[in-house]
């Protein structure tokens, strides 16, 4: 897959090389779910984004309100380290930080797993951009995007030898809906994509449009 091909592009190889039919169909149900329930609306445009104070890969604390004396913040929400998906959104921002930088923004991802489950991660992306944890799991529910994984699920996750239970700081099954927060100076949501089923995402390319948007 070419650098230059959307991050759509990018997951749908990803999906349809990697995930049988019948895991597909499962996590169908899941969005299906997720989706009559209104379950993970998020935060929505034009909204305060709550404030949190999380650590660092190095398990440094790093503050939103921090950030935002700098400039906006592009807050990205993914599930973890176990997420293929998650990893090409992470090698996408990548692709665009130097472009982030330029906007006078700055890059914030946040993951339910500890720092020293998240350090290999950015490592061996070289993400250049800060990655916390959200130790407790308040940042996903402060942003309305913690959900727990249904029972089925679960189980089919533990056959592959993935349970939340060990990867995520607080041992539970519970996960963000992937999201993306524009957030402005002055704290505002100026952009914002949030969707149950996790094979969606914002494109980079429309987060530097937003950028664009509220350029001072």
């Amino acid at each position: 897959m070419s650098d230059d091909a959307s991050l759509r592009a990018r997951i749908d190889a990803e999906i349809g090389v990697h995930t049988p039919q019948e895991i597909r169909e499962m996590i169908d149900q899941m969005v299906d779910d997720l989706r009559q329930r209104g379950a993970t609306p998020g935060i929505a445009v034009g909204e305060e984004a709550p404030p949190f104070e999380a650590p660092d890969a190095h398990g440094v604390p790093v503050r939103l309100a921090d950030r935002l004396v700098e400039g906006p913040v592009v807050l990205s929400f993914y599930r973890g380290a176990w997420c293929p998906i998650c990893s090409l959104e992470l090698r996408a921002l990548t692709e665009i930080a130097p472009a982030v930088r330029d906007a006078g923004a700055s890059l914030v991802a946040v993951s339910p797993q500890s720092p020293d489950v998240s350090l290999p991660l950015v490592d061996s992306l070289d993400l250049r951009f800060d990655v916390l944890s959200d130790l407790d799991q308040s940042v996903a529910a402060a942003y309305r995007i913690k959900f727990e994984l249904s029972a089925e699920l679960q189980a089919l996750y533990e056959q592959f030898d993935m349970s939340l239970t060990a990867a995520n700081a607080d041992a539970s099954w519970n996960v963000p809906v992937p999201a993306t927060f524009v957030i402005d100076r002055t704290g505002i949501v100026r952009a914002a994509h949030v969707d149950a089923d996790y094979r969606e995402r914002m494109e980079p390319t429309d987060i530097l449009a937003a950028l664009e948007r509220i350029a001072p």
